[in-house]
């Protein structure tokens, strides 16, 4: 004889969860040459740049850290201290060669190298300005921080430094869950802050405020974090206010 049948309830379906995608560590994983293809999207002829006064023609290429040489390193090492050192010398942090040799070593940079074409360049590398990036986490946001922008005297003023920084702004679009391109600024580098402002960078929440000591002295950061949303934050962002 059957019964009413059972008095038991049934707990709600389990369903199977879907882990996360972490397009970080994607990218990281991606080859040189898929990089370029899936998040800069550049021109076909990217990789050839003209001076637009001397007529020099130079090469633009991505690599990542790994496939740098030991020379190609160093001349960009030497880049920064010729461009920067004085501030970072004048800075709380100063200039510490050999962490700096290993931060430009860090796992997961990519570098875009600007070279003389043959016999145009002071030394064996050709090497007369480049970019660092990394796709990563910052304040528990995902970004594409900028690390290094170095040109030699002759490229500055030539509209190259913003094409670089296009292509970091294009890259940080094209990778999925990014918010920002992030960068860090000497605040005594009046030239660059001015050129990041024209490019529509601001200062980021996490860049370090004036303090007020007990005595009423204010202590200023010699550096500040500047930031760019993402086109679809920035969308997000706008929705909001």
């Amino acid at each position: 004889m059957s019964g009413a049948g059972s008095t038991s309830q049934r707990g709600p379906r389990k369903t199977r969860s879907t882990p996360k995608v972490n397009h970080l560590e994607i990218a990281d994983e991606k080859t040189d040459a898929e990089f370029v293809e899936e998040y800069m999207r550049p021109s076909e002829n990217w990789t050839q740049w003209t001076h637009p006064t001397s007529g020099k023609k130079h090469t633009l290429n991505l690599r990542g850290v790994a496939r740098l040489t030991e020379a190609e390193l160093e001349r960009c090492y030497n880049l920064i201290e010729k461009t920067s050192g004085e501030d970072y010398r004048n800075s709380s942090s100063g200039w510490h060669p050999a962490a700096k040799r290993k931060e430009m070593r860090s796992p997961g940079l990519r570098y875009i190298l600007i070279q003389a074409d043959p016999g145009e360049g002071d030394d064996e590398t050709g090497i007369r300005g480049f970019m660092s990036i990394m796709p990563t986490v910052e304040n528990a946001e995902r970004v594409v921080y900028v690390y290094e922008v170095h040109l030699e005297t002759e490229l500055q003023g030539t509209r190259l430094g913003r094409l670089l920084m296009e292509y970091a702004r294009v890259i940080a679009d094209n990778i999925p869950s990014v918010e920002k391109v992030m960068l860090t600024c000497f605040v005594s580098n009046e030239r660059a802050r001015r050129f990041y402002g024209k490019m529509g960078f601001d200062l980021d929440e996490s860049s370090p405020r004036d303090r007020k000591l007990r005595g009423g002295k204010v202590v200023t950061s010699d550096y500040v974090i500047l930031s760019h949303r993402t086109k679809d934050k920035d969308k997000e962002r706008r929705r909001d206010v």
